[in-house]
């Protein structure tokens, strides 16, 4: 465990105190403060800081810092389609059935098991000891770009783009119906009020969530689209595009029940192009993971049917 004491300035007072502390700790984002707050690692003159609190002159503040638990996750020698590396992050082309973490049920086999072995153990640990490097997701069906970090600094930097949605994420999908224009769905994205397991648009309880949807290609009784998302958050697309009638080709919790097409592995979704500014060159740089050739096959097949 690590302490941090601060006091704070007359020029700092009537701060929110993450706002404050994000400006004091430069290598920790503000999520993860937030989260020390609601953990109880932060107080004010000896007293628990709440997340609403606001600082005041002469205010002295300590922050508990937990130090970092090894990561309890067996490298595996799983090939990686890696489609940039360097000594801050590293891109891959996360194939179809593979599940980025472990978690009940996936205690290998996942894509962080594949990158302790090929990474040496060296990522980022902001996000906990289960998902170390993990700054995003993608579904275990769900083909695609996926970013990780070897470093707290990297991560940071990722995970405030992450959070004022500048980081560029494009998709590739195709829809059930044959739909006749773009368009934006705005709609609010939260758990299900039924099914905990799933998600769905939510007005009530739901996170600000954001999906512009532009068509590729009309093919008969579906549509190949793509997908860019502001907000990133659980199932968007697939939630989106099923709130307007038009649900993911192979969706199996959000389509129809029965699948058109036999031996199609979940849905037909695919990160495609993956842009950021870089942590280190301060320059703005963009990925892009070719289609599997599942979803070539496919275009192919329904294209001449």
């Amino acid at each position: 465990m690590t302490k941090y004491e601060f006091q704070v300035s007359d020029t700092q007072s009537g701060q929110r105190i993450d706002k404050y502390l994000s400006s004091m700790m430069g290598d920790f984002s503000r999520s993860y403060l937030q989260k020390l707050l609601k953990d109880g690692q932060i107080t004010i003159n000896g007293g628990l800081a709440r997340p609403s609190s606001k600082t005041a002159a002469e205010d002295k503040i300590e922050v508990l810092v937990p130090d970092l638990a090894e990561p309890d996750i067996k490298p595996e020698n799983i090939p990686l389609d890696i489609l940039y590396e360097d000594d801050d992050l590293i891109l891959v082309n996360k194939p179809k059935g593979m599940v980025v973490h472990p978690a009940a049920g996936h205690s290998g086999g996942t894509l962080v098991n594949a990158l302790m072995f090929h990474c040496k153990g060296q990522l980022s640990g902001i996000n906990g000891i289960t998902r170390p490097g993990i700054v995003h997701r993608i579904d275990r069906d769900t083909t695609g770009v996926l970013v990780v970090c070897k470093n707290d600094r990297a991560h940071n930097c990722l995970a405030d783009q992450l959070k004022v949605h500048f980081i560029t994420r494009r998709y590739r999908a195709i829809v059930h119906g044959v739909l006749k224009e773009d368009g934006i769905i705005n709609a609010p994205i939260g758990r299900h009020s039924i099914d905990r397991k799933k998600m769905a648009v939510n007005p009530k309880n739901g996170k600000e969530a954001v999906t512009h949807y532009h068509i590729l290609e009309p093919l008969r009784n579906f549509t190949y689209i793509e997908c860019e998302l502001e907000t990133g958050r659980t199932h968007q697309i697939r939630v989106h595009m099923a709130s307007i009638g038009h649900p993911l080709l192979g969706d199996e919790v959000y389509g129809p029940s029965k699948c058109p097409v036999k031996g199609l592995q979940g849905q037909t979704l695919h990160a495609m192009v993956l842009g950021f500014i870089h942590p280190t060159t301060l320059k703005y740089v963009e990925y892009t993971a070719p289609l599997p050739p599942y979803f070539t096959d496919l275009l192919n097949a329904l294209r001449i049917s």
